[in-house]
């Protein structure tokens, strides 16, 4: 299928707000204890082995589901594990602990946090139309663990001076390892979204990995193409639109990214009927 203008010539896809993010005192702060703190924060990110990784990303995820529960739907919630788990084993961290789930959130967006756990809204599975959109996306969260972007912006935050009020003595004691620090932290990232190279690299992995999993590597840009033809103001945006680079900027990337290099893939399915099928149970 071809549609005319960018990516869109050949087509025809995160994280939360405040209530994600934990809150810190900027009463009575000891800046210099603040300046010390981050950099110890910023250190021990750097070296985090992946048990802590997925040890920190085990407590982003509960946090996450704390204020955003998953969909009631086992149905739907094993479709989109089945779809997360055969990408994300076809990548150089296949032995990550992945775990892929639906948020009840009418919210359209997609969230990701270290060690493999991977979300997608109850929202932003509404405007997909195909498995491959729904690859696609997925794909793109896999990119941000493949490529350690949310330790990388805790480190730079940490490195910042923001990193208030943790409890960043256990940091630096190698023989017990406390993972809040890091988690309060990731909190933030959520709210104020990753750098914008990050995103665009994460799109970049995402068609990759969709079309190695055998999908229509289209699919990620459609969902952008989908999404930025919605009202731009609308309430269930308001959250990636202030995350995210602008859609059409995304787009923009991805057709350079991709002329010339994907058609060979462009007849992959898209297997819309199944995801039809799958997704139909889902509540109003």
């Amino acid at each position: 299928m071809r549609v005319p203008g960018l990516i869109i010539s050949v087509v025809a896809a995160g994280l939360a707000g405040s209530a994600f993010a934990a809150g810190f005192n900027f009463n009575n702060i000891d800046l210099g204890r603040v300046v010390d703190m981050g950099q110890k924060l910023a250190t021990a990110t750097a070296e985090v082995p992946e048990d802590r990784e997925i040890e920190i990303g085990r407590g982003m995820a509960a946090a996450l589901l704390g204020a955003t529960p998953l969909v009631r739907d086992d149905g739907v919630q094993r479709y989109v594990n089945r779809i997360g788990m055969w990408i994300a084993g076809r990548t150089e961290r296949a032995g990550l602990p992945w775990h892929f789930g639906v948020l009840d959130t009418e919210t359209v967006n997609a969230f990701a946090a270290p060690g493999g756990y991977v979300f997608v809204t109850r929202g932003l599975l509404r405007i997909a139309g195909s498995e491959s959109d729904l690859a696609g996306v997925l794909s793109h969260e896999i990119g941000h663990v493949l490529r350690r972007h949310h330790l990388e912006a805790i480190r730079k935050q940490a490195l910042q001076g923001l990193a208030i009020d943790l409890v960043g003595e256990a940091v630096s004691r190698s023989a017990h390892f406390d993972a809040t620090p890091f988690i309060q932290v990731g909190m933030q990232i959520y709210a104020r979204g990753l750098d914008r190279d990050d995103e665009f690299e994460a799109d970049g992995i995402g068609v990759v990995l969709a079309a190695r999993g055998g999908y229509e590597p289209y699919g990620l840009p459609r969902l952008l193409l989908t999404i930025n033809q919605l009202k731009p103001g609308a309430a269930d945006l308001v959250l990636l639109n202030a995350t995210h680079p602008p859609t059409m900027e995304r787009l923009a990337r991805l057709e350079k990214l991709m002329a010339g290099k994907f058609e060979i893939y462009e007849h992959n399915p898209t297997v819309a009927e199944r995801y039809l099928r799958a997704t139909r149970s889902l509540p109003p």
